[in-house]
Parts: C-alpha cells; structure tokens; sequence
C-alpha cells in the first residue's frame, strides 16, 4: 500500500523531469509554424483525455470512500440491535454476550483507527476470536432444549454482525487497480513531455512547474480517498464510537 504523499513526491518529480525531456526535444529540433499548431492540438487533447481519465478515477475512489463509511454505518446498527436483542437469551447467555459485543465493538474501532502493520495483525486475531465466542454465545442455547423461534433473532442478529464485518473488510481490500494507476501515470508522462516541446519557451520556469505540480495534486487527492489508512482523508468511525459510550455508560 503506497502512501498517497509518496503518490504526490514521485509524481511530481517523474512529471517535471517528462517536461524536461520535451524542453530538450524542442532545443535540439525546434518544431516549424504548421507542427507547432499541431502540437497545441494534440496537447488540448491529451490533458483533456487525462482529465476525464483522473475524474473517472476520482469517481471509482469516492465511490469507494462511500462505500466504506456505510458499511461503518451497517457495523454500528447490526452492533447496537444485536445488544439488544441479547435480552431475548437466557440471563448467563445475555450477560456474556453484551459484555463480548462490548469488546468486539473496541476491536472494530481500532480496526477503523489504526495505520496497519503488526497492530493490524493483531486486531484481526482479536476480531476473529471474537467472532467465534459470539457465534458460540447465541448457537449454544438456539442448540439447546429450550429453543424458541425469538432465540433464532438472536442468532440472526449476530449473523448480521459477521456478515457487516466481512462487507467492511472487501470494501477496504477494493481499490483502484494498480494497472490504471499506470496507465495513468503513462498519460500523464505523455502529456508532459508533448507540452514541454511545443511550449513557447525551452528556459526553466515557474510555468513549467505548473502542470505536474497540479497533477500531482490531482494523483495525491485521488490516492488519498482510496487509501483507507494513510494520508489525510479517512473513514472515521463516528457511528461505531457513538455506540460504544453508550454501552460503556450502562
């Protein structure tokens, strides 16, 4: 997983040296009046392609942003209505399962929080496990004599909670594929190295730091949406936090 601000950096300095590149094209076999006009043609077109590629990529990664903090969303709900639904066992069962769901929420939080790595590693672990007491807390007493069709909600409820989780973690492992991210960058390349040899100027400039400094800004915004853990823009779990002082205040 790239950091977007790495997206930005490397960017940034393969665009300006793609420029460059055109600028000492344009120095060693200067183009003439007619293929200085197609030139201008051709550099509209290839920003204006590179801008529709970068707002579709921009749609796919916001889409993905949305997607994620709805499944938040479905995490808390499922959560807070199987708490409740915990009532419907038996008083031991409803005990140990307010009390499990209570540290499966904390385990969810840090899930949403944490920048990934070891601590990752180990939240999954906890996650899993707890999954498995919760799937024994409401199976065991479905499964036992005194079952009723108002225990199976309760078992209901808890599958909803396994299935969010997993809708959570699919939606996190979907992200823009890294063949558009090239294809992309190749465009851009392109795009770069066309404006610096038909630009009227081979001197080293602010203007020639303008159009890879705003693509790079583009590539970063983008990365940064798409990236669930790093960078600027995340998923912060409001909902799941809302719930969680609400169950640590009873």
């Amino acid at each position: 997983m790239i950091s977007p601000f790495l997206v930005l950096t490397l960017s940034f300095v393969v665009l300006w040296l793609s420029e460059r590149i055109g600028v000492a094209l344009r120095k060693r076999q200067p183009p003439d009046e007619d293929m200085s006009h197609d030139l201008d043609v051709l550099v509209a077109a290839t920003l204006t392609l590179l801008g529709l590629i970068i707002g579709f990529s921009f749609s796919m990664a916001t889409n993905r942003y949305d997607q994620r903090k709805n499944c938040e969303e479905a995490e808390a709900n499922a959560i807070g209505t199987e708490y409740v639904r915990a009532d419907l066992l038996p008083t031991a069962d409803a005990a140990r399962v307010r009390a499990l769901l209570v540290n499966y929420l904390d385990q969810r939080i840090l899930f949403y929080k944490t920048q990934g790595g070891d601590q990752l590693r180990q939240i999954n672990a906890a996650t899993a496990q707890l999954e498995t007491h919760l799937w024994s807390a409401v199976t065991i007493p479905s499964d036992a004599a005194h079952a009723t069709p108002v225990l199976a909600l309760a078992v209901s409820g808890m599958n909803d909670i396994l299935n969010s989780q997993g809708y959570t973690q699919a939606a996190w492992w979907n992200r823009i594929p890294t063949a558009a991210w090239v294809l992309m960058g190749l465009i851009a390349i392109c795009a770069n190295v066309v404006f610096g040899y038909g630009g009227r100027r081979s001197k080293v400039g602010a203007i020639h730091l303008v159009l890879p400094l705003v693509l790079s800004i583009a590539f970063f915004l983008v990365a940064d949406i798409d990236s669930p853990r790093r960078g600027v823009i995340h998923v912060n779990p409001q909902n799941l936090i809302s719930l969680a002082e609400s169950l640590h205040g009873r």
